[in-house]
């Protein structure tokens, strides 16, 4: 009896080790993006993390090009990417979606004109130097949210900017105009569609730094408080074997990465959970929804 016993816990051994190698086996990394700015951009700012990811794990890595936050959420939790790089709002959106994807790391940021260094950005509201220099100045003006599920674009300003106010955020404005990133927000305020724009203060400093703005180009007339800075996520579907192999690569060799960092205005990585994004569902369940354009 203890023999047949030993010979069927051995098969079943071997029939679960051969389903686990038959899980992890997969034949590209597909990775998918917030669309922060052109996705032309992303792309080409990503060669650097596609090559280094695609070289450790000896398979190709592919961008999944995304139209927008929600679809960069869908494509996570169906299982379309194995990674994604959401913003907190929109990490929490597929949270809530799909409790079992996992964030795992998130950049640590230069200190900018605009934002502090570390691990935290804020949402701005700016507006053109000649415009406005209080907010009731901006009162029923046009003003610019990036996207519905954006973080800093959009729902953060829509609970803290209210509160402030006192009114919902689209009373205070004659109108509210979505434009799909924080990049396209910023060109609406520097080409005169809009009197004021709601921006990562991240996404603002990439515009100093490549020469778009300068220094007293846009007033700062709000800041909401600081914000954990964008995950990279794992879907639910990406077996151990290779979430533990990416986790090791992205966390343990900063200086692998350096031309990738440097496009994002960073200085490396850091280890995240859930626990650095579960606060922003407060202000999640308390966000009213604007009216469309």
């Amino acid at each position: 009896m203890r023999v047949v016993s030993f010979w069927v816990s051995w098969v079943l051994a071997l029939m679960l080790s051969s389903m686990a190698q038959a899980q992890c086996t997969q034949q590209s990394l597909r990775i998918s993006v917030i669309p922060k700015k052109s996705m032309e951009a992303l792309i080409r700012d990503y060669q650097p993390l596609l090559a280094y990811l695609s070289n450790v794990l000896g398979i190709p890595a592919e961008i999944v090009a995304a139209s927008s936050y929600e679809s960069v959420v869908d494509a996570i939790v169906s299982g379309g990417v194995d990674i994604a790089f959401l913003g907190p709002a929109s990490y929490l959106l597929a949270y809530q979606r799909d409790p079992h994807i996992e964030p795992f790391a998130s950049l640590t940021i230069n200190r900018g004109y605009f934002t502090p260094a570390g691990h935290h950005y804020q949402a701005l509201l700016l507006t053109p130097l000649e415009q406005a220099s209080n907010l009731e100045a901006l009162r029923n003006k046009r003003v610019a949210l990036s996207d519905p599920a954006s973080t800093s674009g959009s729902m953060v300003p829509n609970v803290e900017f209210s509160a402030q106010v006192g009114m919902p955020l689209t009373q205070f404005f004659s109108s509210v105009v979505y434009t799909g990133s924080h990049d396209k927000s910023l060109d609406a305020l520097l080409e005169g569609r809009v009197e004021a724009a709601f921006v990562a203060s991240v996404r603002a400093d990439a515009y100093l730094n490549t020469g778009r703005i300068s220094a007293s180009t846009f007033n700062v007339l709000w800041r909401s408080e600081r914000i954990y800075y964008d995950p990279y996520v794992f879907s639910s579907g990406l077996c151990s074997e290779y979430k533990a192999r990416i986790r090791s690569a992205i966390l343990g060799d900063p200086q692998a990465l350096a031309g990738f960092l440097t496009s994002q205005d960073a200085t490396g990585f850091t280890s995240v959970s859930h626990a650095e994004y579960e606060p922003l569902l407060r202000i999640m369940q308390t966000k009213s929804t604007p009216s469309m354009p």
